[in-house]
């Protein structure tokens, strides 16, 4: 039964709408798909039954349209290189509120909704915590009835299918598209062509003004397919546009002609790679000049089509930042500031000083790295040869940029080095982060604690200069998909207490703290976790042969594997876990059930080596029987946002133990807290939010903070060999990671780990924090023993987060970064009241 259905018997009006749906499923079935009920499969019905759905999208797809073209409305576009929406059947059936009726139609038919939703792929145009936020964003912003696009590469294969092989990571290719998607819709009419390559020429206009032109460039098409994003349960309908890279012209012929059949095609397939994959391997050059082409070609599509839909409306140019602003998700697509300044000065022929204010007051930019190796560049060579234009508008940027920072300080020329958008050195290099602040009216960070790092040190000398522009938006996370969607036992019993109001304001979730003394009520929030625990159990088993105990406690690490957010640490308290048990089969821990998921980049060797650690790990722990019942160890493959809609509501611990002052906030551990998690985490992103809302006696805090590390750091003093010596936990972990004790007859395998930990000088400070970690741990323990306890801190954690929605990051945005308003949409003959909480002018 889907979630908050009734059991009355129906009325006429439901029945007429359930026979409306049966009748659009058959007749899409057979006409749209051509297939009878005997010969169709079960993507066929799949398939049908989302164009039923999608049916319902389309009239309020075209009428937001025309609602914002009617009042001339203020848009705010979302440049993000990386979209990881999921499954898009569930999520727009609950925001059309369709469960009930669609419920009905299917039984009739014989058929279940939820067993066809989970045929519907991934579409997994994301690594990680960036595209998850993008999609998150983007149905916040049709929830609140905002004027809002998205703007994206539609990658032939998202991010990699990963297969566990020998304990090693295999990365398969992701053909998302193999079976076709049935909620895009192809926009050959808005396609856009783009240049690579060529020269500048100066060329002599009529009025005498001496121009630069860019020639002789090679040519690719964008094609755009649209995405429609449902608001929830109101009529906005806004748009996800995502661009495929086709060829000028199909294949040469003459070549063709002559026998010489590959090479007919070669033209095609160089333009085509450009949406071919999400992230090629930057580890070699082709792939690093295949990113830049990305990242240039969904710009320069994304801007054209920015311009051409504000140039409909008649407005001059000078206009611009009164009806579009334009948000740049990290650095990827920050070469749209040189291209909107290239089509401001060279194709519409504005003057570069007005130009240049028009683009800052468009631009904000959103930083998502407090470490100084991650913020990306480059190099001049490449830029000159793929975009020379481009290269001479940042150039001239920087000139009059480092002509203010020298007014400013003029006799700081260390500071004029430091800031300039052009890093010095043997290969000149382009720094995007900051040509993204220069070109930018705001800069935020996505944390508290963030933000403040970003002012603070990684970007301190701009903020020095313009302390005006930064600013903070913490992430949040959609409610709608991460608690209404995916954890719909919890959300029943939500609403039977509060009403289902926090679904649209998710503050309203602190109705539940008079529960916190409610032995029945807590009773009832433990039964649907450990339902959800059983469905994860039976999802496990199935999917690795392995059985857990829903008693036990499931400890998850569910992320990109990459060595600060230190998946090590987690592996270094399962081993001593195992060795204490092993040496004291009855000590009092907890049973555990310690479960990772997540992918390494492709080449990314040590954190693939971490991947292979785990599963070694939990081969040898799961295959002793002395420790069965105390402990076992899960790796679930290929990570996807699916799999965490069956994680999330199943964890008991959530682990967020980067170390401090290297994670910009995280979007994860706002879920899990959401879902009745307890945190266990260091004082990093917006795990010190989180911990300030919660209480800190609902939050398992652990590790050096912020200025421990800063000092630790400073003073050159820390050691790990004085850890390996002084600790003898330290020293039996590490003597195993340098053993074949995991990996028989392989005794160097894990050395790269133990020598990045011991010998190069434990950069992430594992063995600084492990300490502290282990004794955290065991207060676990402690707290997991008490039933009630547990659960009133579960209930604690859910009940106080409703800060940390998407709702309340996009409001902010919105009022203080984009200034755009709610515009609420009404369809024909539809005389509902606006039901966006903006609208309704609701705190």
């Amino acid at each position: 039964m889907a979630p908050h259905a009734e059991t009355a018997a129906p009325s006429d009006a439901q029945s007429e709408r359930v026979a409306a749906l049966k009748a659009a499923f058959e007749d899409h079935l057979r006409y749209t798909l051509g297939r009878d009920e005997a010969r169709a499969t079960e993507h066929d019905r799949l398939f049908a039954l989302a164009m039923t759905v999608r049916d319902q999208l389309i009239e309020r797809w075209i009428a937001t349209t025309r609602t914002y073209e009617a009042a001339g409305a203020k848009r705010a576009y979302y440049l993000s290189m990386e979209y990881l929406m999921g499954r898009a059947l569930s999520n727009n059936v609950i925001a059309l509120d369709l469960e009930r009726d669609l419920d009905a139609a299917l039984t009739q038919l014989g058929l279940d909704r939820e067993a066809l939703a989970d045929l519907e792929s991934d579409a997994g145009l994301g690594n990680g915590g960036l595209g998850r936020l993008a999609a998150c964003f983007l149905d916040s912003l049709a929830t609140l009835e905002l004027p809002g696009y998205g703007y994206g590469i539609r990658y032939d294969y998202g991010i990699f299918r990963q297969r566990i092989v020998d304990g090693h990571q295999v990365e398969v290719p992701d053909n998302w598209l193999r079976d076709g998607h049935p909620w895009e819709v192809e926009r050959p009419d808005r396609q856009v062509t783009v240049g690579f390559g060529g020269r500048v020429e100066d060329q002599l206009t009529p009025g005498g003004r001496t121009v630069a032109r860019w020639v002789d460039f090679d040519r690719v098409v964008g094609l755009p397919y649209d995405l429609p994003v449902a608001g929830f349960r109101n009529n906005t309908c806004n748009t996800l546009r995502l661009w495929t890279a086709k060829a000028i012209e199909g294949f040469d012929l003459a070549v063709f002609n002559t026998g010489q059949y590959m090479q007919a095609y070669e033209r095609r397939l160089a333009s085509e790679n450009i949406s071919k994959v999400l992230y090629p391997n930057d580890e070699i050059v082709q792939g690093r000049e295949l990113r830049f082409r990305q990242q240039y070609f969904f710009v320069a599509c994304s801007l054209h089509d920015i311009l051409r839909r504000f140039k409909e409306s008649g407005d001059d140019l000078r206009e611009l930042p009164s009806k579009v602003a334009i948000q740049l998700n990290d650095t990827h697509p920050a070469i749209a500031i040189p291209e909107l300044m290239r089509l401001l000065v060279d194709v519409e022929g504005k003057e570069w000083d007005a130009a240049w204010e028009v683009a800052v007051q468009v631009f904000g930019y959103t930083n998502h790295t407090l470490m100084p190796e991650a913020l990306e560049t480059w190099s001049v060579p490449l830029f000159e040869r793929l975009l020379p234009r481009h290269l001479q508008i940042v150039y001239r940027i920087n000139h009059h940029f480092l002509r203010l920072v020298r007014t400013r300080w003029p006799d700081d020329l260390d500071r004029v080095r430091r800031m300039s958008i052009i890093q010095e050195g043997a290969e000149k290099r382009v720094r995007m982060a900051y040509l993204s602040v220069v070109g930018s009216h705001k800069t935020n960070g996505v944390a508290a604690l963030h933000s403040e790092l970003l002012a603070r040190h990684l970007l301190r000398d701009f903020a020095e200069l313009w302390p005006e522009r930064f600013t903070n938006k913490t992430n949040g996370i959609t409610q709608r998909r991460w608690l209404r969607a995916c954890n719909p036992g919890l959300s029943d019993l939500i609403c039977s207490s509060i009403g289902q109001g926090w679904t649209t304001d998710l503050k309203q979730l602190r109705g539940l703290e008079r529960h916190l003394d409610d032995t029945g009520f807590l009773d009832e929030l433990r039964a649907v976790k450990r339902g959800n625990k059983q469905a994860l159990a039976a999802h496990i088993r199935s999917t690795l042969g392995v059985e857990v105990d829903p008693d036990s406690l499931f400890d998850t690490q569910i992320k990109r594997l990459h060595e600060y957010k230190r998946q090590v640490l987690n592996v270094m308290h399962v081993l001593h876990r195992y060795f204490e048990l092993k040496e004291n089969p009855q000590r009092d821990y907890a049973p555990r059930t310690v479960i990772f998921s997540g992918k390494a980049a492709p080449g990314y060797a040590i954190a693939k080596l971490v991947i292979k650690l785990i599963n070694d790990v939990a081969h040898v722990v799961n295959s002793d029987r002395d420790v069965n019942d105390k402990l076992r160890v899960i790796f679930l493959p290929d990570y996807r946002v699916s799999l965490a809609e069956r994680i999330i509501p199943a964890t008991d611990l959530s682990e967020q133990i980067s170390t401090a002052g290297t994670e910009a906030s995280g979007t994860g551990n706002m879920k899990f807290a959401l879902n009745g998690a307890v945190t266990i985490g260091t004082l990093d992103g917006a795990n010190v939010e989180i911990c300030e809302q919660v209480g800190e006696e609902n939050f398992f805090r652990f590790g050096l903070t912020v200025s421990d590390v800063e000092d630790l750091r400073a003073s050159g003093e820390y050691d790990p060999w004085e850890r390996y010596h002084g600790d003898p936990r330290v020293k039996r972990i590490l003597d195993t990671l340098d053993s074949d004790f995991l990996n028989l007859g392989n005794p160097t395998l894990y050395r790269p780990l133990w020598r990045n930990l011991l010998l190069h000088g434990d950069h992430y400070l594992h063995l600084a924090d492990l300490g502290s970690y282990l004794a955290v741990q065991e207060q676990v323990d402690e707290a997991y023993s008490d039933e009630r306890r547990w659960a009133r801190m579960c209930l604690a954690n859910i009940a106080r987060v409703g800060v940390f929605s998407a709702d309340r990051s996009i409001q902010e945005y919105a009022e203080e970064i984009w200034q755009i308003k709610p515009h609420p949409v009404t369809l024909d003959g539809d005389t509902r009241a606006p039901r966006g909480r903006l609208a309704q002018g609701e705190s």
